[in-house]
């Protein structure tokens, strides 16, 4: 095979391996039920001034199913915390009491959880349109390239293949939250 169809196919492969990476990542921070330290990894708290993830500022647990606790290394940062949570607006109610907050994940509601599930196709329909870009893009690519027809005509099977394993992940990764969301 030619090094530069080669070259197009790994760029390809990349984006879409991309696409399915913030799939997963997005999938993380929609709540299914029971609390996890994930449900506020995207909460960034204003530190001194600069924005930073509540991770590097605060240890994050789940003690059990339905609470998550924050305990900041720094008990300044009580407040910025809580107020960070607020402002996410994930539904949360965070409880300070001096030393850490505590956060009671409530239990979903069925019209909760069918929102939830949308979000989720949402997000899996986001990763299939970066797919499909990643493969128009490639497709562009080998069409400027100087081969012949056929070569041409098998990378592009090659990228469909590609794009068809990776929409595949895709709808697998969604059918397994969809699951976890709707599970009670």
């Amino acid at each position: 095979m030619n090094e530069e169809i080669e070259f197009i196919l790994d760029t390809a492969k990349e984006a879409m391996n991309n696409a399915i990476e913030h799939l997963v990542k997005e999938l993380r921070t929609i709540r299914a039920g029971k609390a996890s330290p994930s449900m506020l990894s995207n909460i960034m708290v204003d530190y001194y001034g600069s924005q930073t993830p509540l991770s590097q500022v605060a240890n994050v647990n789940t003690p059990d199913a339905r609470t998550i606790s924050i305990q900041p290394w720094e008990k300044n940062m009580l407040q910025p915390i809580e107020k960070a949570i607020q402002i996410a607006n994930l539904g949360f109610n965070p409880m300070n009491n001096g030393d850490l907050i505590m956060i009671n994940v409530p239990p979903l509601t069925e019209e909760r959880r069918i929102n939830l599930a949308k979000q989720a196709k949402a997000e899996a329909e986001h990763a299939k349109v970066g797919i499909r870009n990643a493969r128009k893009d490639a497709n562009n690519d080998i069409k400027k390239t100087d081969i012949s027809e056929d070569m041409k005509k098998n990378a592009e099977d090659d990228i469909q293949q590609l794009t068809d394993t990776f929409v595949k992940q895709t709808e697998e990764k969604l059918a397994v939250k969809e699951v976890e969301i709707m599970k009670v």
